[in-house]
């Protein structure tokens, strides 16, 4: 009879070990992540312009810190202005997301779920 209960839910006494060290790799990297998300938080990542006027920081959240505007970039239209911008506003963000998601798979590289 207790062999047709072990063998009722299809885990053998190996795959039950297997998922103990896939949930124990789990809580680790629940924890790591929990680190990660503080140390994203304050990151300054930059973004520049082409041309060096405008610079974006974000977190490695994405979330806005500053911008710094070179006054030389003020004497131009206002076209110019937006579009230098968003320029630098788009490669913070590039970057930010590129940071994140490599610090992710650094976090997550070892988690390995076999069988799931």
């Amino acid at each position: 009879m207790a062999k047709e209960q072990g063998q009722g839910f299809g885990f053998g006494l190996g795959k039950i070990k297997e998922l103990q060290e896939a949930f124990k790799k789990a809580q680790q990297v629940q924890e790591g992540a929990k680190v990660l998300q503080e140390e994203l938080e304050q990151m300054d990542i930059p973004g520049a312009s082409d041309d060096g006027l405008v610079t974006v920081y974000l977190s490695g959240n994405q979330e806005p810190r500053k911008i710094d505007i070179s006054p030389d970039l003020l004497q131009k239209d206002p076209e110019i202005i937006s579009a230098t911008i968003l320029e630098a506003m788009k490669k913070a963000y590039t970057a930010s997301t590129e940071t994140m998601r490599s610090k992710m798979e650094d976090l997550t590289s070892g988690l390995n779920l076999p069988g799931l």
